[in-house]
């Protein structure tokens, strides 16, 4: 099974994209760099938001970059992900940035797998703000295998 039936398996849906301000997803060779995507989750991690409601912002993010990267691609197969950089919203005092960002991770290795094209080098980094108070904000780059 591709990763692009995986996604749909997994409930995430590919609507037509409009163009906007910014590019979500560039094709630079045979590389998808995509901008960053933040979640629909507001609030400050270690403050008013838990680890787990960061974990399902971060899921979040993952497939707005699903999306944007289908809508640039055309299709989820013979991808791979090279790197994801995750962005958390936190308190001064908060250090468990990695483990929100493994909604993000994590939905990429149910889709592409851990063990093959899904496993990525990854950075988890806690920020004192980020754009319109977003809880968190997830990039990524993908390879074009073929």
């Amino acid at each position: 099974m591709g990763a692009e039936q995986k996604a749909r398996e997994l409930g995430i849906e590919f609507p037509a994209l409009t163009r906007g301000y910014l590019n979500l997803c560039v094709r630079s060779g045979n590389l998808l760099i995509t901008s960053g995507h933040t979640s629909d989750l507001k609030g400050v991690l270690g403050k008013n938001l838990t680890v787990e409601q960061g974990y399902e912002g971060a899921k979040d993010c993952a497939v707005k970059i699903l999306r944007s990267v289908h809508h640039a691609h055309g299709t989820l197969d013979g991808l791979r992900v090279l790197k994801v950089l995750g962005c958390v919203y936190s308190a001064p005092d908060f250090t468990e940035q990695h483990l929100v960002i493994n909604g993000a991770s994590d939905l990429l290795h149910q889709i592409f797998g851990k063990d093959g094209d899904g496993y990525h080098a990854r950075s988890a980094l806690g920020f004192a703000a980020l754009p319109t108070g977003a809880a968190v904000e997830v990039e990524a780059i993908f390879e074009i295998k073929s």
